[in-house]
Protein backbone atom coordinates (compact mmCIF):
# COMPACT_ATOMS: atom_id res chain seq x y z
CA UNK A 1 0.00 0.00 0.00
CA UNK A 2 1.44 3.37 -1.03
CA UNK A 3 1.93 5.68 1.98
CA UNK A 4 0.16 9.03 1.95
CA UNK A 5 2.25 12.00 0.89
CA UNK A 6 3.40 14.39 3.68
CA UNK A 7 1.12 17.12 2.29
CA UNK A 8 -1.93 14.85 2.45
CA UNK A 9 -1.01 13.80 5.98
CA UNK A 10 -0.78 17.44 7.05
CA UNK A 11 -4.13 18.11 5.41
CA UNK A 12 -5.70 15.22 7.29
CA UNK A 13 -4.38 16.47 10.62
CA UNK A 14 -5.54 20.02 9.93
CA UNK A 15 -9.11 18.83 9.31
CA UNK A 16 -9.54 16.98 12.59
CA UNK A 17 -11.09 19.92 14.47
CA UNK A 18 -12.23 21.99 11.51
CA UNK A 19 -15.94 22.89 11.86
CA UNK A 20 -16.35 22.55 8.09
CA UNK A 21 -14.62 19.19 7.88
CA UNK A 22 -17.51 17.36 6.18
CA UNK A 23 -17.83 20.00 3.44
CA UNK A 24 -14.08 20.03 2.88
CA UNK A 25 -13.99 16.24 2.64
CA UNK A 26 -16.89 16.35 0.19
CA UNK A 27 -14.94 18.84 -1.96
CA UNK A 28 -11.84 16.65 -1.89
CA UNK A 29 -13.95 13.64 -2.80
CA UNK A 30 -15.29 15.52 -5.85
CA UNK A 31 -11.74 16.29 -6.98
CA UNK A 32 -10.78 12.63 -6.64
CA UNK A 33 -13.87 11.63 -8.61
CA UNK A 34 -12.94 14.09 -11.36
CA UNK A 35 -9.46 12.54 -11.47
CA UNK A 36 -11.05 9.34 -12.80
CA UNK A 37 -12.85 11.06 -15.68
CA UNK A 38 -10.90 14.25 -16.52
CA UNK A 39 -8.07 12.94 -18.68
CA UNK A 40 -7.32 15.99 -20.82
CA UNK A 41 -4.90 18.78 -19.94
CA UNK A 42 -7.63 21.32 -20.72
CA UNK A 43 -9.87 19.68 -18.11
CA UNK A 44 -7.31 20.17 -15.37
CA UNK A 45 -6.42 23.66 -16.51
CA UNK A 46 -10.11 24.53 -16.04
CA UNK A 47 -10.31 22.86 -12.61
CA UNK A 48 -7.03 24.31 -11.39
CA UNK A 49 -7.81 27.80 -12.74
CA UNK A 50 -11.28 27.89 -11.22
CA UNK A 51 -9.98 26.75 -7.82
CA UNK A 52 -7.23 29.37 -7.98
CA UNK A 53 -9.83 32.05 -8.74
CA UNK A 54 -11.89 30.95 -5.73
CA UNK A 55 -8.84 30.88 -3.48
CA UNK A 56 -7.58 34.33 -4.44
CA UNK A 57 -11.01 35.97 -4.25
CA UNK A 58 -11.82 34.43 -0.86
CA UNK A 59 -8.46 35.62 0.45
CA UNK A 60 -9.16 39.15 -0.79
CA UNK A 61 -12.65 39.47 0.66
CA UNK A 62 -12.37 37.49 3.89
CA UNK A 63 -10.75 40.27 5.98
CA UNK A 64 -13.39 42.79 4.88
CA UNK A 65 -16.64 40.86 5.34
CA UNK A 66 -18.02 43.19 8.04
CA UNK A 67 -18.48 46.11 5.61
CA UNK A 68 -21.22 46.13 2.99
CA UNK A 69 -20.12 46.67 -0.59
CA UNK A 70 -21.68 48.47 -3.55
CA UNK A 71 -20.90 47.12 -7.02
CA UNK A 72 -20.82 49.78 -9.73
CA UNK A 73 -21.38 48.73 -13.34
CA UNK A 74 -21.11 50.86 -16.46
CA UNK A 75 -19.22 51.42 -19.68
CA UNK A 76 -15.44 51.10 -19.83
CA UNK A 77 -15.59 53.63 -22.69
CA UNK A 78 -16.80 56.60 -20.63
CA UNK A 79 -14.18 59.35 -20.80
CA UNK A 80 -13.11 61.41 -17.75
CA UNK A 81 -14.73 64.54 -19.17
CA UNK A 82 -18.09 62.81 -19.69
CA UNK A 83 -21.05 63.33 -17.36
CA UNK A 84 -21.33 59.55 -16.87
CA UNK A 85 -17.73 59.28 -15.66
CA UNK A 86 -18.19 62.19 -13.28
CA UNK A 87 -21.43 60.71 -11.93
CA UNK A 88 -19.72 57.35 -11.32
CA UNK A 89 -16.92 59.10 -9.45
CA UNK A 90 -19.53 60.79 -7.30
CA UNK A 91 -21.18 57.42 -6.61
CA UNK A 92 -17.86 56.07 -5.34
CA UNK A 93 -17.32 59.14 -3.21
CA UNK A 94 -20.85 59.02 -1.72
CA UNK A 95 -20.57 55.28 -1.04
CA UNK A 96 -17.25 55.71 0.75
CA UNK A 97 -18.58 58.65 2.79
CA UNK A 98 -21.52 56.48 3.92
CA UNK A 99 -19.20 53.68 5.07
CA UNK A 100 -19.55 51.32 2.10
CA UNK A 101 -16.76 49.78 0.06
CA UNK A 102 -16.98 49.82 -3.75
CA UNK A 103 -16.51 46.90 -6.15
CA UNK A 104 -15.87 47.35 -9.88
CA UNK A 105 -14.53 45.28 -12.75
CA UNK A 106 -11.20 47.14 -12.33
CA UNK A 107 -11.23 48.54 -15.87
CA UNK A 108 -11.50 52.06 -17.24
CA UNK A 109 -14.44 54.40 -17.72
CA UNK A 110 -17.19 54.03 -15.12
CA UNK A 111 -15.15 51.44 -13.22
CA UNK A 112 -12.14 53.73 -12.97
CA UNK A 113 -14.34 56.63 -11.92
CA UNK A 114 -16.05 54.69 -9.11
CA UNK A 115 -12.70 53.45 -7.77
CA UNK A 116 -11.32 56.96 -8.05
CA UNK A 117 -14.20 58.36 -6.02
CA UNK A 118 -14.00 55.68 -3.33
CA UNK A 119 -10.21 55.64 -3.08
CA UNK A 120 -7.96 52.59 -3.08
CA UNK A 121 -8.51 51.85 0.62
CA UNK A 122 -12.26 51.48 0.02
CA UNK A 123 -12.13 49.81 -3.41
CA UNK A 124 -12.14 46.27 -4.75
CA UNK A 125 -11.32 45.43 -8.35
CA UNK A 126 -12.35 42.17 -10.02
CA UNK A 127 -10.17 42.16 -13.10
CA UNK A 128 -10.47 39.58 -15.87
CA UNK A 129 -7.50 38.12 -17.71
CA UNK A 130 -8.14 38.44 -21.45
CA UNK A 131 -6.20 37.26 -24.52
CA UNK A 132 -5.23 40.90 -25.08
CA UNK A 133 -3.72 43.07 -22.39
CA UNK A 134 -6.11 44.66 -19.89
CA UNK A 135 -4.46 46.69 -17.18
CA UNK A 136 -6.45 47.56 -14.05
CA UNK A 137 -7.16 51.24 -13.61
CA UNK A 138 -4.57 53.11 -11.51
CA UNK A 139 -6.97 53.76 -8.61
CA UNK A 140 -7.69 50.10 -7.92
CA UNK A 141 -4.19 48.98 -8.90
CA UNK A 142 -3.07 50.75 -5.72
CA UNK A 143 -5.53 48.69 -3.65
CA UNK A 144 -3.03 45.86 -3.13
CA UNK A 145 -4.70 42.59 -2.17
CA UNK A 146 -8.12 44.11 -2.88
CA UNK A 147 -7.41 43.63 -6.60
CA UNK A 148 -8.20 40.11 -7.84
CA UNK A 149 -7.21 38.83 -11.30
CA UNK A 150 -9.75 36.25 -12.47
CA UNK A 151 -9.04 33.67 -15.12
CA UNK A 152 -12.71 32.99 -15.87
CA UNK A 153 -15.80 35.14 -16.27
CA UNK A 154 -18.00 32.66 -14.40
CA UNK A 155 -15.92 32.82 -11.21
CA UNK A 156 -15.72 36.60 -11.51
CA UNK A 157 -19.52 36.87 -11.84
CA UNK A 158 -19.93 34.59 -8.84
CA UNK A 159 -17.97 36.96 -6.61
CA UNK A 160 -19.63 40.10 -7.95
CA UNK A 161 -22.99 38.84 -6.68
CA UNK A 162 -21.66 36.93 -3.67
CA UNK A 163 -19.86 39.94 -2.20
CA UNK A 164 -22.10 42.81 -3.34
CA UNK A 165 -24.83 44.13 -1.08
CA UNK A 166 -26.13 46.52 -3.75
CA UNK A 167 -25.72 47.32 -7.43
CA UNK A 168 -25.59 50.74 -9.04
CA UNK A 169 -25.87 50.45 -12.82
CA UNK A 170 -24.84 53.38 -15.00
CA UNK A 171 -25.07 53.58 -18.81
CA UNK A 172 -23.05 50.89 -20.54
CA UNK A 173 -23.02 48.37 -23.34
CA UNK A 174 -23.50 44.61 -23.62
CA UNK A 175 -21.29 43.84 -20.62
CA UNK A 176 -23.20 46.22 -18.37
CA UNK A 177 -26.57 44.86 -19.48
CA UNK A 178 -25.29 41.32 -19.02
CA UNK A 179 -24.37 42.10 -15.39
CA UNK A 180 -27.75 43.77 -14.81
CA UNK A 181 -29.82 40.87 -16.14
CA UNK A 182 -27.58 38.29 -14.47
CA UNK A 183 -28.30 39.97 -11.14
CA UNK A 184 -32.05 40.19 -11.80
CA UNK A 185 -32.13 36.51 -12.79
CA UNK A 186 -30.35 35.37 -9.63
CA UNK A 187 -32.55 37.55 -7.42
CA UNK A 188 -35.80 36.47 -9.08
CA UNK A 189 -34.89 32.78 -8.85
CA UNK A 190 -33.79 33.05 -5.22
CA UNK A 191 -30.17 32.11 -5.93
CA UNK A 192 -29.03 35.29 -4.18
CA UNK A 193 -30.54 37.29 -1.34
CA UNK A 194 -32.57 40.39 -2.21
CA UNK A 195 -30.32 43.39 -2.75
CA UNK A 196 -31.10 46.87 -4.08
CA UNK A 197 -30.49 47.30 -7.82
CA UNK A 198 -30.36 51.00 -8.68
CA UNK A 199 -30.40 52.41 -12.21
CA UNK A 200 -28.62 55.77 -12.47
CA UNK A 201 -27.78 58.06 -15.38
CA UNK A 202 -26.75 61.70 -15.83
CA UNK A 203 -29.55 64.24 -16.36
CA UNK A 204 -30.86 64.07 -19.91
CA UNK A 205 -29.47 60.60 -20.57
CA UNK A 206 -32.30 58.48 -21.97
CA UNK A 207 -30.97 54.94 -21.49
CA UNK A 208 -33.00 54.12 -18.37
CA UNK A 209 -35.99 56.35 -19.20
CA UNK A 210 -37.77 54.37 -21.89
CA UNK A 211 -36.59 50.93 -22.94
CA UNK A 212 -36.49 49.21 -19.51
CA UNK A 213 -40.09 50.23 -18.85
CA UNK A 214 -41.22 49.24 -22.34
CA UNK A 215 -39.43 45.90 -22.00
CA UNK A 216 -40.89 45.20 -18.54
CA UNK A 217 -44.37 46.20 -19.66
CA UNK A 218 -44.20 43.77 -22.58
CA UNK A 219 -42.84 40.93 -20.44
CA UNK A 220 -45.55 41.48 -17.85
CA UNK A 221 -48.28 41.69 -20.52
CA UNK A 222 -47.19 38.33 -21.93
CA UNK A 223 -47.04 36.75 -18.49
CA UNK A 224 -43.27 36.25 -18.67
CA UNK A 225 -42.60 38.09 -15.42
CA UNK A 226 -44.81 38.67 -12.40
CA UNK A 227 -46.87 41.84 -11.97
CA UNK A 228 -44.57 43.06 -9.19
CA UNK A 229 -41.20 42.05 -10.68
CA UNK A 230 -40.48 45.52 -12.01
CA UNK A 231 -40.10 46.41 -8.33
CA UNK A 232 -36.73 44.64 -8.34
CA UNK A 233 -35.35 47.81 -9.96
CA UNK A 234 -35.03 51.22 -8.36
CA UNK A 235 -34.26 54.50 -10.08
CA UNK A 236 -32.18 57.37 -8.72
CA UNK A 237 -31.64 60.86 -10.10
CA UNK A 238 -28.26 61.51 -8.48
CA UNK A 239 -25.43 59.71 -6.69
CA UNK A 240 -26.56 60.74 -3.23
CA UNK A 241 -30.08 59.45 -3.85
CA UNK A 242 -28.67 56.12 -5.10
CA UNK A 243 -26.66 55.62 -1.91
CA UNK A 244 -29.57 56.73 0.29
CA UNK A 245 -31.78 54.11 -1.40
CA UNK A 246 -29.17 51.49 -0.50
CA UNK A 247 -28.85 52.71 3.08
CA UNK A 248 -32.62 52.63 3.53
CA UNK A 249 -32.84 49.08 2.11
CA UNK A 250 -30.72 47.90 5.06
CA UNK A 251 -32.28 50.14 7.70
CA UNK A 252 -34.16 47.26 9.41
CA UNK A 253 -33.68 44.39 6.92
CA UNK A 254 -30.36 42.52 7.22
CA UNK A 255 -30.55 39.58 4.79
CA UNK A 256 -32.53 36.42 4.03
CA UNK A 257 -31.91 32.81 4.95
CA UNK A 258 -33.55 29.81 3.30
CA UNK A 259 -34.45 26.96 5.67
CA UNK A 260 -36.30 23.66 5.38
CA UNK A 261 -39.39 25.44 6.69
CA UNK A 262 -39.30 28.39 4.29
CA UNK A 263 -37.73 31.84 4.30
CA UNK A 264 -36.37 33.95 7.14
CA UNK A 265 -35.99 37.71 6.90
CA UNK A 266 -33.19 38.51 9.34
CA UNK A 267 -33.63 41.93 10.93
CA UNK A 268 -31.58 44.41 12.95
CA UNK A 269 -34.29 44.82 15.59
CA UNK A 270 -37.36 42.79 16.60
CA UNK A 271 -40.81 43.64 15.30
CA UNK A 272 -43.74 44.33 17.61
CA UNK A 273 -46.86 42.17 17.63
CA UNK A 274 -48.78 45.08 16.08
CA UNK A 275 -46.29 45.14 13.18
CA UNK A 276 -46.76 41.38 12.72
CA UNK A 277 -50.53 41.81 12.50
CA UNK A 278 -50.08 44.51 9.84
CA UNK A 279 -47.82 42.22 7.81
CA UNK A 280 -50.24 39.31 8.13
CA UNK A 281 -53.09 41.39 6.79
CA UNK A 282 -51.18 43.09 4.00
CA UNK A 283 -48.86 40.41 2.59
CA UNK A 284 -50.76 37.13 2.83
CA UNK A 285 -50.25 36.63 -0.93
CA UNK A 286 -46.54 35.91 -0.21
CA UNK A 287 -47.45 32.69 1.61
CA UNK A 288 -47.60 29.21 0.14
CA UNK A 289 -48.97 27.92 3.43
CA UNK A 290 -49.13 28.80 7.11
CA UNK A 291 -48.59 32.33 8.40
CA UNK A 292 -45.93 34.90 9.27
CA UNK A 293 -44.19 34.21 12.59
CA UNK A 294 -41.63 36.10 14.67
CA UNK A 295 -38.49 34.22 15.67
CA UNK A 296 -34.70 34.33 15.93
CA UNK A 297 -31.95 33.01 13.66
CA UNK A 298 -28.16 33.23 13.41
CA UNK A 299 -26.57 35.29 10.64
CA UNK A 300 -23.31 34.43 8.86
CA UNK A 301 -21.34 35.87 11.78
CA UNK A 302 -23.20 33.61 14.25
CA UNK A 303 -24.98 36.59 15.73
CA UNK A 304 -28.51 35.79 16.90
CA UNK A 305 -30.91 38.13 15.12
CA UNK A 306 -34.67 38.63 15.25
CA UNK A 307 -36.37 37.40 12.12
CA UNK A 308 -39.66 37.05 10.30
CA UNK A 309 -40.34 33.45 9.25
CA UNK A 310 -42.77 32.25 6.57
CA UNK A 311 -43.32 29.72 3.80
CA UNK A 312 -42.50 31.96 0.84
CA UNK A 313 -43.99 31.70 -2.64
CA UNK A 314 -40.84 32.15 -4.75
CA UNK A 315 -42.90 33.50 -7.68
CA UNK A 316 -43.56 36.68 -5.66
CA UNK A 317 -40.07 38.14 -5.34
CA UNK A 318 -41.32 41.56 -6.42
CA UNK A 319 -43.82 41.53 -3.57
CA UNK A 320 -41.04 40.41 -1.22
CA UNK A 321 -39.27 43.69 -2.02
CA UNK A 322 -42.47 45.51 -1.08
CA UNK A 323 -42.53 43.67 2.26
CA UNK A 324 -38.91 44.65 2.91
CA UNK A 325 -39.77 48.27 2.09
CA UNK A 326 -42.72 48.17 4.51
CA UNK A 327 -40.51 46.78 7.29
CA UNK A 328 -37.82 49.39 6.64
CA UNK A 329 -40.46 52.13 6.93
CA UNK A 330 -41.53 51.08 10.45
CA UNK A 331 -41.00 53.55 13.29
CA UNK A 332 -38.70 51.51 15.54
CA UNK A 333 -36.63 52.42 18.61
CA UNK A 334 -33.18 53.85 17.90
CA UNK A 335 -30.26 51.42 18.04
CA UNK A 336 -26.74 51.33 16.62
CA UNK A 337 -27.60 48.83 13.88
CA UNK A 338 -30.42 51.07 12.60
CA UNK A 339 -28.03 53.98 12.11
CA UNK A 340 -25.22 51.89 10.59
CA UNK A 341 -26.76 49.98 7.67
CA UNK A 342 -23.36 49.88 5.96
CA UNK A 343 -22.22 47.24 8.47
CA UNK A 344 -22.86 43.54 7.86
CA UNK A 345 -22.18 42.66 11.50
CA UNK A 346 -23.04 44.28 14.80
CA UNK A 347 -21.14 47.24 16.18
CA UNK A 348 -20.05 47.92 19.70
CA UNK A 349 -22.79 49.81 21.57
CA UNK A 350 -22.36 53.57 21.40
CA UNK A 351 -22.52 55.65 24.59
Amino acid sequence: MTPASPSLERLGHSLVNNPHRLLIERSLHSILEMASIADETDDWQLISGALSDLHEALAAFHPHRTTRKVAVFGSARSLPESSTYQLAEEVGREAMASGFDVITGAGGGVMEAANRGAGAEHSFGLNIQLPFEQEPNPYVAAAGDRLVHFRYFFTRKLFFLRESDALVVLPGGFGTLDELFEALTLIQTGRTAPIPVVLLAPPGHELWQDWPQDLLTGLERDGLIGPDDRGLLSHASCAREAIELIRHFYRVFHTTRVTDDGLELLLHVPLAEADLLTIRSGFRDLLRSGDFELGESCDDNDRLRPCLQFDFDQRRVGRLYQLIAAINALDLPRCDDLIHPEQRSCLEPQP
